[in-house]
């Protein structure tokens, strides 16, 4: 066999570490197998009751616009203050949860921040809570 034509041999060092990726690569697959296999088997295996409950679009609990949203109905600006105050106090859990695992590494100084960083979120509480943002009339 000619040089051109031959395969170039991979070497063992790289070939065994591409080994320690199969069980992840093999995971992967089976999750494309079960998310496949889901997908097809629920229609054909689900149960076949519809009723006209069922088929309306479900909003939240708030009843259905006859008209779509887009180019025609308004959104209630609640969903939009619950969206910002989830925001809100997520990214403070975030930034809490850091401080909670290293507060003795950052002495008095990390003590200090975070009452600041506290205090700015519980004014923003008090805000929305006096401007009616959590009243869901």
């Amino acid at each position: 066999m000619s040089a051109a034509l031959r395969q170039p041999e991979i070497p063992a060092a790289v070939s065994s570490s591409l080994t320690i990726y199969l069980p992840l690569v093999l995971l992967f697959v089976l999750a494309a197998a079960f998310a496949l296999l889901s997908a097809l088997l629920g229609p054909l295996v689900g149960p076949r009751r519809y009723n006209r409950a069922k088929l309306e679009a479900y909003e939240c609990g708030i009843e259905p616009s006859p008209q779509p949203v887009i180019g025609g109905g308004r959104v209630p600006i609640a969903y939009y203050l619950t969206a910002m105050l989830f925001i809100l106090f997520d990214i403070e859990m975030v930034f809490l949860y850091p401080f909670a695992v290293a507060a003795d590494a950052l002495g008095i100084f990390g003590l200090v921040e975070i009452f600041l960083f506290i205090a700015t979120v519980g004014f923003a509480y008090a805000y929305v809570w006096r401007r009616g943002g959590l009243d869901w009339n």
